[in-house]
């Protein structure tokens, strides 16, 4: 296997959560190019994983908005890009039109996608000449690796490997290093994912309490207001200044904690090692949820958010470096408190 090509398109936590593959790729052939196509917006993350050689973009959902003429001629560019090499495996991770189109564009003997009833687009079947096996019954993440080693013939180790390796920055955000940061991602693209303010500001006293300094970012003006808005019940809360993703990581790396809503910033928290706390509302916390005992740990669910004592509970769980059970009694959160 001389050259691979890796097609996962967006979004922000699905890429992050792909990034396993590489590490398992690069174990089983170690003197492959590894490539990988995805959408310009996601494109820097990617390169923050030493093991991908080079990584091919397109501006798809910047042009899908805007329909720009400059943002055209990009895509064009990137196809030629594209099929400049040719590729021994192309696995398409996403299974939706716009990575179909993708694969098939790319110039490789074996287009390996999903089987029909496990794509998203039923209609992306079209690109393939090879398949996956069934999806196996486990979370969509450890899945994606499953597909990918049962299809080249390799066998992987469980404890996944993001290998992200973040650039230094040329100028400095102002992070309080003599701070112990706790990062609470209140925001989310989805107002059904979104957790109550007065639940936030109880989970950020109960952490001032224990000696943290709660950073709040934000991405747009309403969710700047939604930041405020807990600040003005949590004592000493850093309400962020807009940042960039790769900024917003530094401020992650930063943090001994990091709480959040089932959103791709949190996901990059898990990967980059830091105690994480993922909180389910409206997504399945089985399928997308994070864990690594002792540091990561998911709660709520699928249309049962998780109340503050179950968070308070994760919390625990994350930051005492050992395993616990996360109850959501009223015991537990009295106990807690």
């Amino acid at each position: 296997m001389k050259r691979i090509l890796i097609v996962k398109v967006t979004s922000l936590g699905d890429i992050v959560e792909t990034l396993p593959v590489v590490s398992d790729l690069r174990r089983a052939f170690p003197s492959a190019k590894i490539d990988w196509a995805a959408d310009a917006a996601f494109a820097d993350i990617i390169r923050w994983n030493p093991g991908v050689d080079r990584v091919l973009s397109a501006p798809l959902r910047k042009f899908k908005k805007a329909r720009n003429w400059n943002d055209l001629k990009e895509i064009g560019a990137s196809i030629s890009e594209l099929r400049a090499e040719k590729y021994d495996a192309i696995v398409d991770i996403h299974g939706v039109y716009k990575s179909a189109i993708i694969a098939f564009i790319a110039r490789g003997k074996r287009r390996f996608g999903y089987l029909n009833q496990d794509l998203g687009e039923r209609g992306a079947a079209f690109a393939y000449n090879a398949r996956f096996g069934p999806r196996p019954h486990t979370d969509a993440w450890r899945g994606m690796r499953v597909s990918v080693a049962e299809a080249l013939g390799y066998t992987f180790d469980e404890t996944p490997d993001y290998n992200v390796r973040l650039p230094a920055l040329a100028y400095s955000l102002d992070i309080p290093r003599d701070k112990r940061i706790a990062m609470l991602f209140h925001a989310t693209s989805a107002d059904v994912k979104k957790w109550p303010k007065e639940h936030w500001g109880e989970v950020g006293r109960w952490l001032v309490a224990r000696g943290y300094t709660i950073a709040l970012p934000w991405g747009t003006e309403r969710e700047r207001g939604e930041a405020q808005a807990i600040a003005a019940i949590v004592p000493g809360a850093i309400v962020l200044p807009k940042v960039t993703v790769e900024e917003c990581a530094h401020w992650i790396q930063a943090s001994e904690l990091v709480v959040g809503t089932d959103t791709g910033l949190v996901h990059l928290a898990h990967a980059m090692q830091r105690r994480t706390v993922m909180l389910f509302a409206a997504t399945s916390r089985e399928h997308f949820g994070i864990d690594a005992p002792g540091r990561s740990v998911s709660v709520g669910d699928h249309g049962a958010p998780p109340d503050v004592p179950q968070v308070l509970a994760a919390i625990e769980s994350a930051t005492n470096g050992a395993p616990q059970a996360v109850s959501g009694s009223a015991e537990t959160g009295a106990m807690l408190r």
